[in-house]
């Protein structure tokens, strides 16, 4: 997950399998004064519905670096969830990169505003407080609601103040707003040219807070508004054992030889040097729909007996 190595796909298309991505940004990640709990999470939350990431990527609070990594992840027409950035304080540069790496500047979303003075009035009467949506303080906050031209909101359940969507497909309307365009802005924009494809349709990037209560449930509510389409509806299974002693480049062939035989599974091993029950050993499965993993499973296990090997225990997950 080194930002320099991760490996964005170049182009998109409708017929492929979904792909997903992880972008976490904060420089409190990278220095260690918070830990990230966003991986496992999202791991947790896309395996609930039968998905699964394919990559993910940890950038600090670096506009330039935060804009070439979102203009990649446009171009890939992944599904890609990026947590962190989107607030309005100086270190706060997300949404503004994201304008950047579709060409498109910032403006204030109607639905958005709207929101935003409604946590304004809310916060004002538990205080006890006038509601005051003009003091400069409160206009500020409405700089949490200025999005890319095209941009969908995200509703947050937490405090009602939104994350976005943009689809790859927005950098390619025209756009009549000069860039840095911000709330005392007309509250929507026109825009011209081909309209972006609908969320779902294709990949795009939803914006979330850094705040896990917050990011977590939009996720969620992201993936079942747009993809459930994409949810594998069928049963997943893995089924492994463990290797003691044994190498993979031995091992490989088999593992060549079993995917080629068998495409509607994969094969994976996870080797490990130094277990505390097993020591040096590979654990070796075939995962994929049931029917098909008994099948490949069971050729997995006749390959094993030309290999002096000795086994440890079956595992199924």
């Amino acid at each position: 997950m080194n930002p320099s190595t991760t490996a964005h796909p170049t182009s998109a298309s409708p017929e492929r399998a979904l792909r997903i991505g992880l972008i976490i940004i904060g420089d409190e990640i990278l220095s260690g004064k918070r830990a990230d709990k966003h991986l496992p999470k999202f791991i947790e939350i896309l395996a609930a519905r039968g998905l699964q990431l394919a990559w993910a990527e940890y950038l600090g609070d670096d506009p330039g670096r935060i804009t070439e990594s979102l203009q990649r992840a446009f171009a890939s027409g992944d599904l890609v969830v990026s947590c962190g950035g989107i607030g309005a304080t100086p270190d706060d540069h997300t949404r503004q990169c994201a304008g950047k790496a579709l060409g498109q500047p910032l403006v204030l979303h109607p639905e958005a505003r709207r929101l935003i003075l409604e946590r304004i009035a809310d916060t004002a009467r538990e205080q006890g407080l006038p509601y005051e949506p003009e003091r400069p303080d409160n206009l500020h906050r409405l700089n949490m609601g200025t999005f890319p031209v095209g941009a969908e909101i995200i509703p947050n359940p937490y405090n009602k103040i939104p994350g976005f969507t943009c689809t790859g497909a927005v950098g390619e309307r025209g756009g009549d707003h000069p860039s840095g365009a911000g709330p005392s802005q007309a509250a929507s924009a026109p825009s011209g040219g081909r309209e972006p494809h609908a969320v779902g349709e294709r990949g795009g990037i939803h914006f979330l807070p850094g705040f896990p209560v917050m990011a977590w449930p939009m996720a969620e509510w992201v993936l079942d508004t747009h993809y459930a389409a994409f949810f594998r509806r069928q049963a997943h299974v893995e089924k492994s054992l463990i290797l003691m002693g044994a190498m993979e480049s031995t091992l490989t062939p088999l593992m060549e030889a079993l995917e080629a035989a068998h495409p509607q599974i994969k094969v994976f091993s996870l080797p490990s040097v130094d277990h505390p029950q097993w020591g040096r050993h590979i654990e070796l499965g075939v995962k994929g729909a049931p029917e098909a993993v008994e099948h490949a499973y069971a050729a997995l296990l006749e390959g094993l007996q030309a290999f002096d090997l000795q086994k440890g225990p079956e595992l199924v997950r």
